[in-house]
């Protein structure tokens, strides 16, 4: 029952009644957003609602040379006259720089008519004494009384705060960054020797007749029509019932398999020509999964392989098992086949090709082994020689054919995308044509605002050295397309504290990473401070941050900052044209398309069950009656019964796991073990049952030969 609050709401409506009010708060902002004129670092600030004037507080907008325009209503003056305002403006106060006269908006005609209206220009002396201006604030409104007030009282503070304030606005009007001189046209000059080596120079000279039009719209064709073909050799030549994926499995975890493995049959004489995809022993388990007595987390999921014909548990991930057998290679996947032979007692671990399989000391239903032919042809996985050819098309378009920079940018996104889909990273096997271009223009319309917001900015910069340009745009950007690759390493899958804190090495390098990305930030905005343009920033990302964070609190969602995400938020902050913000871009954009190709554009918010997927849910564990301190080991196994305690709560029943099969569905609280072998160890785990719907298992109790009972350990499995 949900709690009521002293106004008769309950918990979940007093948030609901939160969350609306911040967000009726955001919108009223929203209309009172300042408008700049960036040519004369003017500010004109709107407000049309006589009611909410009277409680604004003053909003200040300073210019480089110490003087504000003001505008009440909508008598904004043409360019001309803001030109012509801005230069008497600048001569008045170079006449009297020494007094240190600050001016600031002052709103005296706010209830006028909107023709009378006009524009306020309003000067305000300093004291000369202190080492900034103090304004003297509006009288008109009770927000300028109080600045008056607190400005008299405490001049020096208010000094400081506007030498910071300063500061941070940057110089007005806005200035540019200066123009990048290559760093690859060598001139150095030291002790009398003279070395001058103009390399983007010449590169310039050598390629210029190559930059033709034409020539790019037919090598653009060619390109097309070969990476076509490329895309048939590598998926659509092998049936395509053929494909199986990293993480492809014959037996399903805990109950899902139903009783005693029904949904999950054939057991034994079948076989199976398979092809896997490269680079599977990267795919690991998320979660833990209870194998025995054992858990396995965080490595690919093999059980077995360790006796002479390397038979393999039935759950085992087939491409990692194949890849330890030797049968395929991790770099180029492969073809194989295997054959189910049904129950299979005493899985001995092996290793092999890098990879450790556990062992199962007991009797499982279904196993697998592998032949040594298959049938299949064209089983090679080629992204290896995809990646190395997109790289040598984009080279040749940074370095010899040298379009436009707009141009050299939608080939970024173009093959960058189309590389994840078929190549690097599809989203099945084979790549799922229809999955991909319902992605693609969404994709495209969020790159145009990427162009629009930064890359535009800063790419063109780099027109005249473009040497220069494939070093700091095209490595970052192959390492963000390949995320999956350059942070396989990383020892961070998911920022969940499970996660951080099971993981060895996760919270190290989360920690460098903050360190890393801070830095950064820390650097972009000394960059945009200088050019006058951070208060528009911190106004956006402000204004995001506030969203974001009410987003976050919205009932029964969890925020999910997906690395597309990411590069959507860092992106329009890299608009300056530096070597730096090239390199961010590269890396930004090339793990956008990541992103977007290979996930898709999930939800920034998601439920708990989404997130945890076949993790623990948290529900309430049952308990075993049976443990080690009353079970009787002088009793034969084929009079043996284990009990446990009855229902509670809404739970309608329970399911019991020996040896990691469900064989027992009901509402009994007991179960005979007669049917067991007594010469191998078994493992037991119960969990409650709702209708279709089933809780946590709890860890395993496990029974060994000789009769000792060991109590599970406490906590889900």
């Amino acid at each position: 029952m949900e709690r009521e609050d002293t106004r008769g709401m309950s918990s979940s409506q007093a948030q609901a009644v939160r969350i609306l009010s911040v967000v009726w708060f955001m919108t009223i902002l929203a209309l009172l957003m300042f408008e700049y004129d960036f040519m004369n670092g003017i500010c004109r600030i709107n407000v049309e609602s006589h009611i909410l004037s009277d409680y604004l507080c003053t909003f200040v907008c300073v210019s480089h040379d110490h003087e504000i325009m003001v505008v009440t209503g909508n008598s904004w003056p043409a360019p001309q006259q803001r030109s012509g305002m801005a230069e008497a403006s600048l001569s008045a106060t170079s006449s009297s720089s020494s007094s240190h006269r600050l001016d600031v908006p002052l709103f005296l005609e706010d209830r006028k008519s909107q023709d009378e209206r006009s524009l306020q220009l309003v000067e305000f002396a300093g004291d000369s004494q202190l080492e900034a201006a103090i304004p003297a604030w509006p009288r008109e409104t009770r927000a300028g009384r109080f600045l008056n007030k607190l400005s008299s009282k405490h001049p020096s503070i208010t000094a400081r705060v506007m030498r910071v304030v300063n500061y941070l606005r940057g110089p007005r009007p806005k200035v540019g960054l200066e123009d990048l001189s290559p760093l690859l046209n060598i001139d150095w000059s030291k002790g009398g020797v003279h070395l001058r080596l103009p390399l983007e120079t010449v590169s310039l000279r050598l390629t210029e007749p190559l930059t033709s039009p034409w020539l790019f719209l037919i090598l653009g064709a060619a390109y097309i029509i070969g990476f076509s073909f490329f895309s048939r050799a590598q998926s659509f030549l092998t049936p395509p019932s053929s494909y199986i994926g990293c993480t492809a499995t014959y037996w399903a975890s805990n109950n899902n398999c139903g009783l005693n493995g029904a949904l999950c049959g054939p057991f034994s004489n079948s076989t199976f020509d398979f092809r896997c995809p490269a680079r599977c022993d990267s795919v690991i388990l998320q979660n833990p999964r209870t194998v025995g007595n054992e858990q396995v987390v965080f490595q690919p999921l093999i059980v077995g392989g360790g006796d002479a014909q390397k038979t393999y548990r039935g759950d085992s991930f087939i491409c990692a098992a194949a890849n330890q057998a030797g049968l395929i290679g991790n770099s180029k996947g492969g073809c194989a086949s295997l054959e189910l032979i049904g129950n299979f007692t005493n899985f001995l671990p092996a290793s092999g090709n890098g990879l450790t399989s556990i062992g199962f000391p007991t009797v499982f239903p279904l196993s697998f082994r592998f032949r040594d032919t298959t049938s299949l042809t064209h089983c090679e996985d080629n992204r290896d020689g995809a990646l190395v050819f997109n790289i040598i098309i984009t080279w040749l378009l940074f370095v010899i054919l040298r379009p436009k920079p707009i141009v050299l940018y939608w080939c970024l996104v173009c093959i960058g995308y189309w590389h994840v889909s078929l190549f690097s990273q599809p989203r099945a096997s084979p790549p799922p044509l229809s999955l991909a271009f319902g992605t693609f223009l969404p994709t495209l319309f969020i790159a145009y605002a990427f162009w629009r917001l930064a890359f535009r900015f800063a790419m063109p910069a780099f027109s005249h050295a473009p040497l220069e340009a494939t070093v700091w745009y095209l490595a970052p950007f192959w390492a963000g397309v390949l995320t999956n690759l350059t942070t396989d390493k990383i020892p961070i899958s998911r920022l969940t504290a499970s996660d951080l804190s099971k993981r060895s090495g996760a919270i190290t390098a989360l920690v460098i990473i903050i360190i890393i990305v801070a830095i950064i930030i820390v650097n972009q905005i000394r960059v945009i401070r200088k050019t006058g343009w951070l208060p528009h920033y911190l106004k956006w990302y402000g204004l995001g941050g506030l969203v974001t964070v009410v987003i976050s609190q919205l009932p029964g969602l969890e925020l999910r900052l997906h690395h597309y995400i990411l590069s959507m938020v860092l992106i329009p902050g890299t608009a300056f044209p530096t070597r730096l913000s090239a390199i961010y871009q590269g890396f930004l954009l090339g793990m956008f398309l990541n992103g977007a190709a290979a996930f898709g554009f999930d939800s920034i918010l998601q439920t708990a069950n989404e997130l945890r997927q076949d993790g623990p849910q948290g529900s309430l564990l049952p308990t075993f009656v049976t443990n080690s301190t009353n079970f009787n080991a002088s009793i034969a196994l084929v009079n043996q019964t284990i009990a446990w305690d009855g229902l509670t709560g809404v739970w309608d029943g329970f399911s019991l796991l020996v040896d990691d099969v469900e064989r027992y569905v009901g509402t009994a609280v007991n179960f005979s073990l007669a049917s067991f072998d007594p010469t191998i160890p078994h493992f037991f785990r119960l969990a409650y049952t709702l209708g279709a719907d089933t809780g946590d298992f709890t860890m395993p109790a496990v029974l060994w030969p000789n009769g000792t009972w060991v109590d599970p350990v406490l906590g889900p499995s």
